[in-house]
């Protein structure tokens, strides 16, 4: 019986979770993005032991995971954990963060002060999406169904929130958070 179960399991995940073909997905990291060396959450917590792992960053998928897409990133073999958006299936997933351009060349044209808040991983007034995007990441689809909602929900920790408001020409109007956390977020 234990071993008709596991062997169920394992057939459910290899049908949930197909083989990826070796040029499948490559590019570049899409945004910012936090890593302890193993693991890349799609809530990108920051948090002590965590590194940066910059927007344009040349990386390949490799094979999926359960909720991960196994990537070989940044010189070593890592995984983008879908810990938050499984809604959003994997492959999709995956080519939500590998990019096949490189973000940097479009970064290069904005402005001193949005290129100085995406190269520290925080956000600025006047920012449109895909410019908070490369900054911070993708906010998580679990709390943020609509990609384009007037009011887009990210966190710095599991008990840090922070809103990012966007006006009618869909550009960064208001940075919602507690003051303290607003000087760790916001570059102003």
């Amino acid at each position: 019986m234990f071993i008709r179960f596991v062997a169920g399991t394992l057939l459910a995940t290899a049908i949930a979770a197909p083989a990826l073909a070796q040029s499948d997905i490559e590019g570049y990291l899409c945004c910012n993005m936090r890593t302890d060396g193993k693991w890349i959450s799609d809530i990108n917590y920051a948090g002590s032991g965590l590194r940066v792992i910059p927007l344009g960053t040349p990386v390949k998928a490799t094979g999926y995971g359960r909720y991960r897409v196994h990537v070989d990133i940044d010189g070593s073999r890592q995984a983008i954990g879908n810990d938050y958006s499984r809604d959003i299936d994997l492959p999709a997933f995956a080519r939500r963060y590998i990019v096949p351009e490189d973000p940097r060349v479009r970064m290069a044209g904005f402005p001193s002060r949005i290129r100085q808040a995406i190269e520290s991983a925080r956000v600025t007034r006047g920012m449109t999406r895909e410019q908070a995007f490369m900054a911070v990441g993708y906010p998580v689809s679990s709390e943020n169904p609509e990609l384009n909602a007037n009011v887009l929900r990210f966190w710095r920790d599991s008990f840090s929130e922070f809103q990012l408001v966007f006006d009618e020409e869909d550009k960064v109007k208001d940075i919602v958070a507690e003051p303290t956390l607003l000087n760790l977020v916001v570059l102003d």
